[in-house]
């Protein structure tokens, strides 16, 4: 039986910073995934800003920034397209592309070297709950062994088992549940160096498709999809969408990645006596971007500093660890409101109604790049927008 303050499952970006901030905390702490290489495979876009970096504290590194960022470009279903670069507007805060098979790993090390112990390809097999915390059967390289631990942190992705293993329900409705695909490819003829792209409409029901750049000639691209909205496989919109376009006109793919993301918001609760859970098993994603790495994070950061809290004050309960339930509501859960009645208010727009907000679009003076400015401008634009998103935005 090994035996600490803190077990962590999932050494993702939330995982990997509630391990930091716990180990910081003075907690003695174990973070453990099941892969034998953290951060790969890959299921994610990529995509950060540099004010959440700033916010979490991590200096940005070359090693695991691909591309910084220089704008915008939204495309309707009929291809008009409104562009938010610095050749159109002060562009004070963009963001970067990451290579998150480095970066994942650059969490961990932050991690270990706050004093956390990493266990790679070492897979949770079940929990079962004591009066002392919980006890995690593992199994690693053949062999099987438990954990004994006084505070569960829960960072196993969109598909967790942890959560539910503990008790709690924090399992993602299907309608809730975004259907995600994509390619890393070369070959790709963009026309301005560093914008991501968004295109939206039937062409990713539900969602929308990513060009994401990571190179000269390099990108992410990928699309999500909501099944109610779909008749087709995710796969079958995004090859479609491969073969029409100029960009990708001569693109081969080196890799595919796909997996689910969860875009319902956080679960009513998401802790319990011994117990936290972060990240996208906690429904910490943007329902309106799908992006969940520095809202995870930020899930993770306050989970970590609340447990080391606890181990100090040894008070486990759930009444105790209601302040990381209370902290990372304060600090994302508005935001996640909101977005979520945006999400479903855009699923409710056909292509010719995305193609006239476009067109409006075309005589809107952006003055910085941001969701919440690009919402602001579409009330202003659409009636039907100010209706159902006015009294939230403005």
């Amino acid at each position: 039986m090994i035996e600490t303050d803190v077990l962590v499952v999932g050494a993702g970006p939330a995982g990997s910073t509630a391990a930091k901030h716990a180990a910081l905390g003075g907690a003695k702490v174990i973070l453990m995934d099941k892969k034998s290489e953290i951060g790969s495979p890959k299921r994610c876009a990529e995509g950060v800003s540099k004010k959440g970096l700033k916010k979490l504290g991590i200096e940005p590194n070359p090693r695991f920034i691909a591309k910084e960022l220089d704008g915008v470009r939204l495309v309707s279903p009929n291809g008009t397209d409104v562009w938010m670069t610095s050749e159109e507007i002060e562009l004070p805060e963009a963001g970067y592309i990451l290579e998150r098979k480095v970066f994942d790993k650059f969490m961990a090390m932050d991690a270990a070297r706050a004093g956390a112990e990493i266990k790679v390809k070492t897979m949770a097999t079940g929990v079962i709950k004591s009066d002392e915390g919980f006890i995690v059967t593992c199994e690693s390289m053949g062999k099987e062994f438990d954990i004994k631990t006084k505070i569960l942190i829960a960072a196993d992705g969109p598909e967790s088992h942890i959560g539910r293993w503990a008790g709690l329900k924090t399992a993602q409705k299907a309608v809730h549940m975004e259907s995600g695909i994509q390619y890393e490819m070369c070959n790709l003829h963009f026309e301005r160096d560093g914008v991501i792209e968004f295109y939206f409409g039937s062409c990713a029901p539900g969602g929308y498709v990513w060009v994401f750049p990571k190179g000269d000639d390099i990108a992410n691209v990928g699309l999500a999809v909501i099944a109610p909205k779909a008749n087709k496989p995710a796969i079958e919109y995004l090859d479609d969408f491969v073969s029409k376009s100029p960009i990708t006109k001569d693109a081969q793919a080196v890799e595919i990645n796909v997996g689910g993301d969860p875009v319902g918001g956080m679960p009513k609760k998401i802790y319990d006596d011994h117990i936290m859970v972060v990240g996208d098993a906690a429904g910490q994603v943007n329902p309106l971007t799908g992006g969940g790495i520095i809202s995870g994070m930020t899930g993770g950061m306050y989970a970590g500093q609340v447990a080391a809290e606890a181990i100090k004050d040894e008070n486990y309960s759930a009444k105790y660890l209601k302040k990381y339930d209370s902290l990372v509501r304060e600090d994302i859960g508005e935001e996640i409101r909101k977005y979520s009645i945006v999400q479903e208010y855009l699923l409710t727009l056909s292509d010719e109604e995305l193609d006239d907000i476009a067109a409006e679009f075309q005589n809107v003076n952006f003055s910085k790049v941001s969701t919440t400015q690009l919402i602001k401008s579409l009330i202003k634009v659409s009636p039907k927008a100010a209706l159902k998103l006015g009294k939230i935005f403005l």
